[in-house]
């Protein structure tokens, strides 16, 4: 699993550096079939994560709001920022963890941590598959999905 997750965050990096050759008009408009604009998608994806893995860890939920981080530098540092505390939560014994329950602030619902883990993944993933039709529609090359071949940089590096 935690293989799955370094890898959403190299190509979400990799997302965030493509972002840099678009303009601001594209960077903000809004896209059909989506959480909102490009940037908007890149927030999203950074806030969701974050909110599950503070409820995992059996933290208060922060929210962030995207007009305080609304341009691609303030998401990119809120990513690398989060990032970094929850490399540290990840590289610790999982196996303790995935079997635990979790209660989460915005939903009455009960969930067992290895289902969230598995639910930010495939979040990442739709999202990523979203962007990648963005970029076609506005006739660029997307980033790259595929997993075999890519050399990961494993969780610990980003701390």
């Amino acid at each position: 699993m935690i293989g799955l997750i370094e890898y959403n965050w190299q190509v979400r990096d990799e997302w965030l550096d493509w972002c840099e050759m678009l303009s601001t008009e594209q960077l903000y408009a809004e896209q059909t079939g989506g959480a909102g604009s490009i940037l908007y998608t890149l927030f999203h994806i950074v806030e969701v994560e974050n909110s599950w893995l503070r409820a995992v860890q059996n933290k208060q939920d922060v929210p962030y709001i995207f007009e305080d981080y609304s341009s691609l530098d303030e998401v990119k540092a809120l990513s690398n920022t989060l990032r970094k505390e929850h490399a540290l939560f990840l590289r610790t014994d999982l196996d303790a963890v995935l079997n635990q329950y979790v209660q989460v602030s915005w939903d009455n619902q009960i969930y067992q941590a290895k289902d969230i883990l598995h639910h930010l993944i495939i979040h990442e993933v739709h999202h990523i598959g979203q962007l990648s039709i963005w970029a076609r529609q506005m006739n660029k090359q997307p980033i790259e999905s595929h997993y075999v071949g890519r050399q990961l940089k494993r969780v610990e590096e980003y701390i």
